[in-house]
């Protein structure tokens, strides 16, 4: 194994708190509001996933990089993550497998991070104070310097960040001969997210975010999907008449993530920036349909109301989060509509929710079958 001395590092965070540590990455300065993630493993698919964008992140687990990197573990094109906090940064890779090390990874996409900071006593902290935009500086060492420009960064309540992180272009996914076809509104979708509906013999298009409703039915799907993604869900009310229009369509729709917290905006039930969030692969969500728990991934700052879900008249609660009764699950009791706030897709694990997918396949069968009574 090589030893590199790596440049020194420093961390400050909104409220005046400082860490001083090593560099990872690139040499620079990245700035975003600072979470944290319980996961042991899959970091590469954490760092790329786009709901992701705009944060720093904190991983939990002590050491990161000694498996390195490879190229089908990955949730988008690139890094996502603004910046990165560890304790035990690994700059080679000790996987036969692995495509290179996480430091050359990070470098080629001009990732700036810092390691061999106290991430438990950072993790405590966050929780105690809550979440807080930070900043990370490999070049800028003077901590003067730092608070005023971290001072220019704005609070992700309030943001909208879809925009960003969307396709550009609609594209395919999937075999032209599947089963069924799904037009998905991209709000940062996961990649495993399209894996997952692909393999339940699904051809999806994926659409801009600000697809039109003429432009996801002239495709004549069989159900519509609302991704995953990052931002604040109160700033895209942009999204309310495309989602009501999908909803009194009769086509069946779920969403997932911010598409989870969309849906909930569309029917009057307000969303609200968390404490410090639910980021990892351990979180416990119990079905209230059917009694049964999950161990589930998760990756959200913003969660639904639970007075306003409890008011909607026409909506039902399915999921609930264990650890702190927060809302999980929604769905519409007229229509065949429905929402989760985690992460079925579960990558890189655990798989307890995949069935959520073939509940929506069950869905798109049902409502294929009623056309087809209706037309004869």
């Amino acid at each position: 194994m090589k030893y590199i001395a790596r440049p020194a590092a420093v961390l400050l965070l909104e409220d005046g708190t400082v860490y001083h540590g090593k560099a990872i990455g690139a040499i620079g300065t990245a700035t975003g509001e600072i979470c944290f993630n319980t996961a042991m493993t899959g970091y590469q698919e954490t760092f790329t996933d786009p709901s992701y964008f705009g944060q720093i992140l904190v991983m939990n687990n002590v050491h990161i990089g000694n498996y390195g990197v490879h190229e089908e573990e990955v949730e988008s094109d690139g890094i996502q993550i603004a910046g990165l906090i560890c304790k035990s940064f690994s700059e080679s890779p000790s996987r036969i497998k692995s495509h290179g090390s996480l430091q050359d990874y990070f470098t080629k996409q001009n990732k700036v991070g810092i390691s061999d900071v106290d991430t438990r006593a950072i993790v405590r902290h966050i929780r105690s104070k809550g979440a807080m935009n930070a900043i990370i500086s490999s070049e800028i060492l003077d901590i003067a310097e730092l608070k005023e420009k971290l001072k220019a960064v704005p609070s992700m309540a309030g943001l909208e960040l879809s925009s960003v992180v969307s396709t550009k272009k609609p594209y395919f996914m999937g075999s032209p001969d599947a089963k069924f076809k799904v037009s998905v509104v991209d709000f940062g979708v996961k990649k495993n997210i399209l894996r997952c509906m692909v393999e339940r013999n699904i051809y999806v298009k994926v659409f801009p975010y600000n697809a039109s409703f003429e432009d996801l039915v002239e495709w004549q799907p069989d159900g519509f999907f609302l991704s995953n993604g990052p931002g604040d869900p109160g700033a895209m009310g942009f999204t309310k008449p495309l989602i009501r229009k999908m909803m009194d369509s009769g086509i069946p729709l779920f969403g997932i993530c911010l598409g989870h917290q969309l849906i909930a905006e569309t029917c009057g039930i307000k969303t609200y920036k968390m404490h410090h969030g639910h980021r990892g692969i351990n979180h416990p969500v119990k079905n209230l349909l059917t009694g049964k728990s999950e161990i589930t991934s998760q990756n959200h700052g913003f969660a639904v109301s639970e007075e306003d879900t409890r008011n909607a008249k026409d909506v039902e609660i399915t999921h609930i989060n264990l650890n702190d009764q927060t809302i999980e699950g929604l769905r519409l009791k007229n229509k065949d509509v429905f929402c989760v706030q985690y992460h079925p897709e579960s990558s890189a694990g655990p798989h307890d929710s995949r069935y959520l997918f073939d509940d929506f396949v069950n869905l798109m069968e049902k409502a294929r079958i009623a056309a087809k009574k209706i037309s004869a």
